[in-house]
């Protein structure tokens, strides 16, 4: 495929996308209270997106993944958060 036609098959898709992920942002820059380990992955995925090369998407899942490799006894909670709280958790 070329780059026109991706451009013109996801544009409009990707767009919407990343309004809503500013959306996002506003909102939680306008709550009260403190933020926790996610909104920091989500900034450091963000980061992700302005790198050269053709991993993106395999470099944002990395920045909300837990990057060891030995598993643990027991889950801390009943299901996913959607990021790795680290090491500290």
């Amino acid at each position: 495929m070329t780059r026109q036609k991706v451009l013109d098959q996801y544009f409009m898709d990707a767009r919407h996308k990343l309004i809503d992920v500013a959306a996002f942002l506003d909102r939680v820059e306008r709550a009260e209270g403190d933020a926790d380990f996610r909104l920091d992955a989500f900034r450091d995925a963000m980061k992700r997106l302005g790198d050269d090369g053709n991993d993106r998407a395999q470099d944002v899942l990395m920045a909300f993944s837990d990057p060891t490799a030995e598993p643990i006894a027991e889950a801390p909670g009943k299901g996913a958060c959607g990021a790795w709280p680290g090491e500290n958790a």
